[in-house]
């Protein structure tokens, strides 16, 4: 039975996948750390101690595979329970990155809507009681 989420995994052109990474790094707060030596090139990025974010690299794509990565198949958005609403929303501010903010009284939270640079939603969602 599932418990929680291991990890999403991103599969992108290398070029794409470091934009990606510099995108969870830089903007997101996430940090690069061990990746065990797979045949492909890619990252795995940690809040904290645990990989969340799983980075591959795309070499020769088969069609649906490429059609996959065009479109982002039916994969809407992934969401972070997060930290720090004004540093994260003057850290997105500082990078240019758009978003929108969402408040929802019922559970006492506010998100933040965005994208990647690979065209995958992010919702950072934030207690209001921090």
């Amino acid at each position: 039975m599932i418990s929680a989420i291991n990890h999403i995994n991103i599969k992108a052109p290398s070029e794409l996948l470091e934009r990606v990474r510099d995108f969870y790094c830089s903007v997101l707060g996430l940090h690069t750390g061990h990746r065990p030596a797979f045949q492909s090139q890619g990252y795995w990025l940690y809040a904290g101690d645990s990989s969340i974010i799983h980075l591959s690299e795309a070499t020769a794509l088969p069609v649906s595979d490429a059609n996959t990565i065009a479109t982002t198949g039916y994969l809407n958005h992934i969401a972070f329970t997060c930290q720090d609403l004004v540093q994260t929303k003057a850290q997105l501010e500082l990078f240019g990155i758009s978003y929108t903010v969402n408040t929802v009284p019922e559970t006492q939270q506010v998100q933040l809507f965005l994208t990647d640079p690979a065209g995958i939603g992010v919702e950072l969602n934030f207690s209001q009681a921090t």
